[in-house]
């Protein structure tokens, strides 16, 4: 077995509680079935080099790579691999059968230019609009895979300053809305519209956007991945796993390093997502560590497809942001229900449990603002603006449940608010839990949360607000 491999299994060990049988983890039959079930099967081996790749980190190996990619698959499928280099490349495109090999020793350079990231239909931060591509992607593919010790390094610093200049001239017009969008950047890792994929022990660095996005997909294992996206700065909108709208994924021995959500579960955005109406469901996520980042574990806030059937369990966060996180706005919509958290501690972690159902109103609320004429702006600042009823945008967080969570050294212990007037996180419970920090925090407007073996310590001596609930008693 490699090195890399034994070291993380070792500090997978030394960081996360092992589950053991009767901890509260649930065992439901479609836990079962998650994750590929068939891996790539050809075993002849196509080297890049053998298509005009150089791994100089100066050559442009696009063409070539892809070339290496194409004739495995045209064969019946095989391994692509690499000899040790830097190969420098735009977005490339794994085929059915396929698996795509990175080596220890070797490196694949994302391009700066984002013409190297041909654009696509796909969706985004829960619209569905043209974007780039991203570094790697594995699309309307059946049994492909992307595995090795290597390294994916999508240099995507250009982008996030790209991103934020931007920032800089849509604000003061108040497009903040928008700007993500408009804004258009590679993620590192695309799987889209695709069945029977495994992604492997590679390390990914510094994606212009998202790392690895797992989209309209199903029975897909990433394992043993290594995200580590704060090089030469932090980069905005880096999430480490995002997945989105799709069905029986398995997630496991994997630490990420980003600046943003660490492991995220979504379903669509506002009326384009009410209208793609896709659920995110039958997830199963283990035996992972989160160090920086916006959440250890996230739902939303794109929400609008319903988020369902979720397990997660022996995760440690250690110095994140926020650890076990539920956000969602007014005009997303959509239920997040059934979902079981087990095994969990948090370090250091500024705020290890909150619920958001009015996240970051700036971005989250589309208003035009006057000087623009709504017949002619792109088609995705339309579907942005699409009017959604309070009926369908309400978002709906129930039954959702924690077993034996620790958090220690954290800062507010819990935060969690409802919607004023509309009661819509319901039924959580939490059992052989602790938390301790410098404050409680507060719950408000929430109804039959359960607790059994709860306990809250904070320095600064104020106890847990409960205000303007129903049956919440801890």
């Amino acid at each position: 077995m490699k090195t890399k491999y034994y070291l993380h299994v070792l500090l997978l060990l030394l960081a996360t509680t092992v589950a053991r049988a009767g901890d509260g983890i649930p065992d439901f039959p479609w836990m079962k079935d998650v994750g590929a079930h068939r891996f790539p099967a050809g075993e002849k081996i196509y080297h890049a080099s053998a298509h005009g790749a150089i791994g100089d980190a100066i050559f442009d190996c696009t063409a070539a790579i892809q070339s290496a990619i194409d004739n495995c698959a045209a064969n019946g499928g095989g391994i692509v691999t690499f000899a040790p280099g830097i190969y420098l490349t735009g977005s490339l495109f794994i085929r059915s059968g396929v698996n795509f090999n990175i080596p220890k020793g070797t490196t694949l350079l994302g391009s700066q230019q984002i013409e190297a990231y041909r654009e696509i239909d796909t969706r985004v931060a829960g619209i569905e609009m043209r974007w780039p591509a991203a570094l790697l992607n594995i699309i309307d593919a059946k049994q492909a895979a992307i595995t090795g010790d290597g390294v994916v390094h999508g240099k995507g610093k250009i982008f996030w300053d790209m991103y934020r200049d931007m920032r800089k001239e849509y604000d003061p017009k108040k497009l903040r809305w928008i700007v993500d969008y408009d804004a258009k950047r590679p993620r590192g890792i695309l799987v889209a519209n695709s069945e029977d994929v495994t992604v492997k022990d590679i390390v990914i660095y510094q994606p212009g956007f998202w790392s690895l996005h797992i989209l309209y997909s199903s029975h897909v294992t990433v394992d043993g991945v290594i995200i580590s996206n704060n090089i030469e700065g932090r980069g905005p909108s880096t999430d480490g796993v995002d997945i989105d709208s799709s069905s029986d994924i398995l997630v496991q021995n994997s630490n990420i390093n980003c600046n943003d959500d660490n492991f995220c579960l979504k379903a669509g955005r506002d009326s384009d997502g009410l209208r793609v109406n896709r659920p995110c469901q039958r997830v199963v996520i283990r035996d992972c560590v989160a160090g920086h980042g916006d959440g250890l574990f996230t739902c939303g806030s794109e929400t609008s497809g319903g988020i369902r059937d979720i397990v997660a369990y022996n995760l440690k966060g250690i110095g994140t942001k926020y650890g076990l996180r539920f956000k969602s706005t007014v005009q997303r919509g959509g239920t997040i229900e059934n979902i079981w958290l087990c095994n969990i501690e948090m370090v250091g972690v500024r705020n290890p449990f909150i619920v958001d159902l009015n996240w970051n109103p700036a971005y989250s609320t589309s208003l035009l603002p006057a000087g623009y004429d709504p017949a002619t702006i792109p088609d995705h600042w339309k579907k942005m603006l699409a009017p959604v009823s309070i009926e369908q945008g309400t978002p709906k967080f129930k039954n959702i449940h924690f077993e034996r969570v620790t958090a220690t050294d954290a800062g507010t212990c819990i935060v969690a608010a409802g919607l004023e007037g509309r009661g819509t996180i319901d039924a959580f419970s939490f059992k052989s839990c602790s938390f301790s920090g410098t404050s409680a925090g507060s719950i408000r407007r929430a109804n039959d949360w359960t607790f059994e073996d709860f306990s809250m310590t904070a320095t600064n001596g104020k106890p847990l607000e409960v205000k303007d609930c129903r049956g919440v008693n801890p």
